[in-house]
């Protein structure tokens, strides 16, 4: 069972989201001061960055 690209792009989109959200888990609950927003927004880039992976799926 070879992974084709699709199955990679599949991979890469569960793990961007799985990062993005642990960073904004970490934004939330573990710092309370401007760091926290920082997480937050990094982890709403790891979604943006995700939604275009699961878009290249079968393009690519």
């Amino acid at each position: 069972m070879g992974m084709n690209k699709n199955t990679v792009l599949a991979w890469a989109t569960f793990i961007m989201i799985l990062v993005g959200l642990i960073l904004i888990a970490l934004g939330a609950f573990r710092y309370d001061d401007v760091a926290g927003w920082g997480f937050a927004s990094v982890g709403i880039g790891f979604f943006a960055i995700a939604w275009v992976f699961n878009a290249l799926k079968g393009r690519v």
